[in-house]
């Protein structure tokens, strides 16, 4: 396992590329990450780079789509930090940011605490859990300038790929009945029009979040109250530039927006 102080100094370059909008080949060998297990190690240590709590969890590459687009076989967890959360609506500088993708999903805020135990957790205690869903806009990023090459474990080092995040309003009314399998979600950017669905989504976003329980669980992390989960996009991710604008319609759940400057 890697240890804690080669842990942090990976953290510190890859943060200090994050604040300078600047890219990495790779992680130098002596501080690399091998595995998953050492690639959460190093992405703990981002804790020391904020003054906040954690805002939350994402998970990256929920959608055979996404794993292509980061060359990964699975899902990952990434930290959302508060500092990189922006307002519904906000416009976003593009520069620096290599990836250049937006992605509409559907969140989740706890109620309470789901801390590690032995047996997993199933999606109806997830769920029961849960106090609000959410539309959200994730902004994604790496700080390697060839990232489908960087690998598993170094891609969760970076955080996996968390940049920028958008929460919309709590969906109001009744949403524990409703199939977010089949529910479908659209964008319209630049007079063109992405559709997806929550199965993009692990099969279902309700699953995605129980992975994301169970995968805290593995790693002895307890999903805090309070704590919001954006459980991965429902569509491709939606090639941005500067200039455009992003109009997401949630259906039911509601509308969302951002520009790109």
């Amino acid at each position: 396992m890697i240890e804690p102080e080669r842990a942090a100094a990976a953290a510190d370059l890859l943060a200090r590329h994050r604040d300078q909008g600047t890219r990495l080949d790779s992680l130098p060998a002596d501080i690399r990450p091998h595995s998953r297990e050492e690639g959460y190690a190093v992405q703990s240590q981002w804790m020391r780079h904020t003054g906040r709590p954690l805002y939350g969890w994402k998970i990256a590459a929920t959608s055979e789509a996404g794993q292509r687009h980061i060359n990964v076989k699975g899902p990952m967890a990434g930290r959302l930090l508060a500092e990189r959360v922006l307002p519904d609506g906000a416009t976003i500088a593009l520069a620096g940011n290599l990836m250049r993708v937006v992605e509409l999903e559907l969140a989740f805020r706890m109620a309470r605490n789901l801390p590690p135990r032995a047996r997993p957790y199933s999606v109806e205690e997830v769920l029961a859990a849960v106090e609000t869903l959410h539309p959200a806009l994730e902004i994604p990023d790496s700080r390697y300038q060839d990232f489908v090459a960087a690998g598993e474990a170094q891609l969760i080092a970076d955080n996996a790929c968390a940049h920028l995040f958008i929460l919309g309003p709590a969906v109001p009314g009744e949403w524990r009945g409703v199939d977010l399998a089949a529910y479908t979600v659209s964008a319209t950017v630049g007079g063109r029009r992405h559709d997806g669905r929550g199965a993009n989504v692990l099969g279902d976003p309700r699953i995605a979040l129980a992975w994301l329980a169970n995968e805290l669980r593995d790693l002895g992390i307890t999903l805090g109250s309070g704590e919001c989960v954006t459980t991965g996009t429902c569509v491709v991710p939606i090639a941005i530039a500067p200039g455009d604008h992003v109009h997401a319609d949630f259906g039911a759940f509601g509308e969302m927006s951002a520009r790109f400057s």
